[in-house]
């Protein structure tokens, strides 16, 4: 018998299921109903809700059962893990799901590495959907290993798991109708979209093209424009874009639809201690969120704004992606069902096999000798351009000041929180060099830096001394990238990211460990903002206002445009 044919069978009764959920309420997710009945599965698909015998079975009385969490948007790069050690960590967590844009490791190896990102993610318990990367680079002020062309796009698109085009972050380009960025938007009928701060006729500009939704909004009423237009929110909480909390208004006033959970970018530190999708079910439920709510816009909302009908729910023909929930403030998961088979109970996952790693993703640091002056910011001037953090957000404000000079130079001056930014060609040895100023880390001694640089991936590296910032960076050619920290002129401390310069290949408690000694080796030198790697890494990217720094200068973004450090 085909798949279907079985399938049918078990649901009419006719044939046993292969595994039954029994003794759980049943969430729909059309109805926002709680349903009694045993759920059971055939061929990886559910056959139905009600009484069945036979099959393996799973107790689940007094428990809830859900569809497995999907993050609408990530980056799995971002977790700094091999995408089978992101899965062994969320699994247990109930994401079963992921639709991903590879264009961090695409900035860095090109097509063949959104290539490998797919047979990377072969195999897993974890479903991952690719989109095709359409801003590599993010726009011509950065500069990635290669720029990422429409056949290369095309090429990606071929692929069964790639389901639209990524996020169109050169949204000024968009809005003018440039006919290269509107090609792009053009090769596939599902376009995810990136427009911060984006409202009006510029907005009614982009959603024009048809792009379909938006994870950059930052307050609910920039999020109810998009949604009045058509254009699904992706509700944001990553590690240094904490916009679920503000989000929730939306929710409030105007119910759930429309709106669907996404984390973008998060650190190992916080997908080990705090969780995936399930942290933001919990945050948004303690918030006042009914838990029906925030499982749809954690189930069925994701999977249905990105077309994916038979993922998201819990009804026949559906896959059985299921989570065994112990209660719906905690949302902890005792079982996970992945592809109608338990891939993880009380929070480990069983064990399945990882795809190797070949050589060619690793080596990718390749940088210019280091000048006698490599981040220097030129003679003094009455005021300069300094780029300012705003914590929690991707978003930098364009502050000015007068700077501090010494020697008629311009310099870092860490008792007014001036430190030196500079961002470092690493793709092809150019020896261009970025630099500039940056108030918000706090930094009083030394420097850290990383080849993590959203989105080119160049290095990116503050200090107040020049000899520690240069330590960094030739320490980083010599692991083949990573994070180091130094003082003194001097590392004190790193953490290695072979492949690709972003991403480790050891377990993520590992990582995390690593992680952790470095932090407290910055707060030692003063630096107290929350997720100060992931805060550095954004600092690079030419297209989230206000103010940027690239290899190449200054980026006024709003205005798209290199501008110099004096005023």
């Amino acid at each position: 018998m085909s798949d279907r044919s079985r399938l049918l069978a078990v649901a009419r009764g006719d044939a046993e299921p292969d595994l039954v959920v029994e003794g759980a309420r049943v969430f729909s997710a059309f109805t926002r109903e709680w349903l009694d009945g045993d759920v059971a599965v055939a061929d990886g698909r559910i056959a139905g809700i009600g009484r069945y015998d036979g099959g393996e079975r799973v107790d689940a009385s007094g428990q809830f059962l859900v569809p497995g969490f999907i993050d609408a948007h990530v980056h799995l790069e971002s977790a700094k893990l091999l995408p089978s050690e992101f899965a062994r960590v969320v699994v247990p967590r109930g994401t079963t799901g992921v639709v991903c844009d590879p264009h961090e490791i695409a900035n860095v190896l090109g097509v063949e590495g959104a290539h490998w990102l797919l047979d990377a993610t072969e195999g897993l318990p974890l479903r991952v959907y690719v989109m095709a990367p359409s801003c590599v680079p993010a726009s011509a002020l950065e500069s990635p290993r290669g720029p990422l062309g429409l056949d290369d796009m095309r090429a990606i698109l071929r692929h069964e798991r790639a389901i639209g085009v990524a996020e169109v972050m050169d949204f000024p380009s968009v809005i003018a109708g440039d006919p290269d960025v509107l090609a792009k938007v053009a090769l596939h009928p599902h376009v995810d979209g990136h427009a911060p701060g984006v409202l009006g006729r510029g907005l009614d500009a982009y959603a024009a093209t048809g792009i379909a939704s938006d994870h950059e909004s930052v307050t609910w009423e920039e999020a109810l424009e998009k949604r009045r237009r058509g254009i699904w929110v992706l509700i944001r909480e990553a590690s240094n874009a904490r916009n679920l909390s503000a989000l929730l208004e939306l929710v409030r006033r105007h119910g759930p639809d429309w709106c669907a959970f996404c984390t973008d970018d998060r650190e190992p530190d916080e997908l080990v201690r705090e969780g995936h999708i399930d942290q933001m079910c919990r945050q948004a439920v303690s918030e006042g969120i009914a838990p029906e709510d925030a499982l749809l816009m954690a189930t069925l909302h994701p999977a249905r704004c990105h077309g994916l009908l038979d993922l998201g729910a819990i009804a026949p023909g559906y896959r059985a992606d299921l989570i065994v929930l112990d209660d719906l403030d905690g949302f902890r998961a005792s079982t996970v069902i992945a592809g109608g088979r338990i891939a993880a109970r009380d929070g480990a996952a069983l064990p399945f096999d990882a795809p190797a790693v070949p050589g060619a993703v690793r080596d990718t640091v390749r940088i210019a000798p280091l000048p006698v002056l490599p981040f220097a910011l030129g003679p003094a001037v009455p005021r300069v351009r300094v780029v300012e953090i705003v914590p929690g957000q991707l978003v930098t404000v364009a502050a000015e000041e007068e700077p501090s000079v010494r020697d008629g130079a311009i310099v870092a001056d860490p008792a007014r929180d001036l430190a030196t930014l500079a961002v470092v060609e690493r793709h092809h040895a150019t020896g261009r060099i970025g630099a500039g100023l940056v108030r918000g880390f706090g930094l009083r001694r030394g420097a850290f830096a990383s080849t993590v640089a959203h989105d080119a991936h160049n290095i990116v590296v503050v200090g107040v001394d020049d000899a520690s910032m240069a330590a960094c960076v030739t320490r980083l050619a010599e692991l083949g990238g990573g994070i180091a920290v130094a003082d003194g002129g001097a590392v004190r401390g790193e953490l290695a990211l072979p492949v690709a310069g972003l991403l480790s290949e050891a377990p993520a408690e590992s990582v995390v460990e690593r992680l952790d000694a470095l932090v407290a080796m910055l707060e030692e030198q003063g630096v107290g903002i929350g997720a100060p790697f992931m805060t550095l890494s954004f600092l690079a990217l030419s297209v989230i206002p206000d103010l940027k720094l690239t290899d190449r200068g200054l980026v006024d973004v709003v205005g798209a445009r290199i501008v110099p450090l004096a005023v």
